[in-house]
């Protein structure tokens, strides 16, 4: 009987271990003035999914609203469908940097999408690859970083994949305030 209470305690374990694969590098968080005024600038997109780059701002301003809470102002894109797809409108982001500074914005965080897609095959598993730098606006250095990339079982989504590794990845700054 003991025998089969370890067996089924390690087919847990490795069940729950291979659930998803991800691969997480996330930098100690700065130390920041409760105060201090945040925005979300627009992601680079270096997928061939379109908007891409705007799913992953959407996801990142809702966790650190609800868990942070934070008040992130955001760079008002106007609606030009895919003017950052493949990271390659460096014009946008050169905007969005001279706005959060026009502004008196103090950290930015910015990023790329490298990944957001399912793979093909027979399954399809959904694969994410998210970056996050924030910037202090007032030095302009990149003052954190972090990237990850984690993929999903066939039945995920590629929402739900990205929601959790987003997640993941800005918990420090959750806590930087």
């Amino acid at each position: 009987m003991k025998s089969n209470r370890t067996i089924a305690g390690v087919l847990t374990a490795a069940t729950i271990g291979l659930a998803a694969c991800s691969t997480l590098d996330v930098g100690q968080p700065p130390s920041v003035a409760s105060n201090a005024s945040w925005a979300l600038l627009p992601m680079a997109n270096f997928t061939e999914t379109p908007d891409a780059g705007d799913r992953v701002a959407s996801i990142a301003e809702s966790i650190l609203h609800q868990k942070g809470g934070m008040d992130l102002k955001r760079f008002p894109v106007k609606d030009e469908k895919d003017t950052f797809i493949l990271g390659n409108n460096a014009k946008l982001q050169q905007a969005a940097m001279d706005w959060a500074s026009q502004n008196r914005i103090q950290y930015a965080l910015t990023g790329s999408v490298q990944e957001w897609r399912y793979k093909t095959g027979v399954d399809g598993e959904p694969a994410v690859s998210v970056t996050f730098n924030l910037v202090d606006m007032t030095t302009g250095k990149i003052v954190w970083s972090a990237t990850g990339s984690r993929s999903g079982w066939s039945r995920s989504s590629v929402g739900s994949v990205g929601q959790t590794l987003i997640d993941q990845l800005l918990t420090p700054i959750e806590h930087a305030r």
